[in-house]
């Protein structure tokens, strides 16, 4: 990727977070951007890891494959620092990053970071539950959530996705795909319409638009329109690629098999 201002590293980052957040992560927004921008320097890898975490046990998961890098990097070991090589995992994604290192905080030993109730004291449970070892962790988290004014963020988790204006009646639901959320869906008098564009490429569709419908793999689907986005009932696009979709009631996500 080429260089990044340390502004657009946080745009480029901070919708994911966000949509992370609201499906339940225990970081605030502001700390897990400053961690990242404090990780990695401000610089998306193509491994994908923005948090330092290690291969540890080697347990592979829905979010880390088993795939790993190799890296120098440094530790504080009885209040001396010293440099060494490591084992990192590395993602297929950024959201798969994101999404393993909520599994690694949702373990006893990082309680005390799920029950902070500021980024502050999120930020010093960092340390204290021993994610890192420099003395010095939660300063710089502040500083950087300071400079940055990263706090925008929580506050903007908080608040309710905007639909788009065609549906924003329907009901804001989750797509998954092997166990993973793969898209937005909008339920609405019992059909679901997604982003055909984002969902489809996802799934190794070819998407296009004719000037009046969406066309998956060259056929055109019943299609709406809005706000420059073409939206297509997660059903059809399935069919076209193969797939089941199936609506669970009790979790209230769509499923595709």
């Amino acid at each position: 990727m080429a260089k990044l201002t340390k502004e657009q590293f946080i745009e480029i980052l901070a919708p994911i977070v966000l949509r992370v957040k609201r499906e339940g992560s225990p970081m605030f927004p502001s700390v897990r951007l400053a961690q990242n921008l404090l990780e990695t320097g401000g610089v998306i890898h193509s491994w994908n890891n923005l948090g330092g975490i290690k291969v540890g046990s080697g347990q592979t998961n829905a979010y880390w494959h088993g795939k790993a890098v190799v890296k120098g990097t440094w530790e504080v070991v009885d209040g001396r620092s010293s440099k060494t090589k490591a084992a990192f995992r590395a993602y297929d994604s950024v959201y798969d990053f994101y999404k393993d290192l909520d599994l690694l905080l949702a373990t006893p030993r990082y309680e005390r970071v799920r029950r902070a109730v500021t980024p502050e004291q999120q930020a010093d449970m960092l340390f204290a539950c021993g994610y890192a070892t420099d003395p010095a962790y939660p300063a710089k988290l502040k500083s950087i959530i300071t400079q940055y004014n990263l706090k925008k963020y929580d506050a903007l988790s908080l608040q309710q996705e905007p639909k788009p204006e065609k549906l924003k009646d329907a009901e804001h639901v989750d797509v998954e795909y092997k166990d993973k959320v793969i898209s937005d869906g909008y339920l609405l008098n019992g059909v679901t319409w997604v982003p055909a564009r984002a969902l489809g490429e996802a799934l190794g569709a070819k998407i296009s638009w004719t000037g009046t419908h969406v066309t998956v793999n060259g056929k055109e689907l019943e299609s709406i329109l809005s706000e420059a986005t073409g939206y297509v009932q997660v059903r059809a696009l399935a069919a076209e690629l193969g797939l089941a979709a199936s609506w669970d009631p009790a979790a209230r996500i769509i499923l595709l098999t």
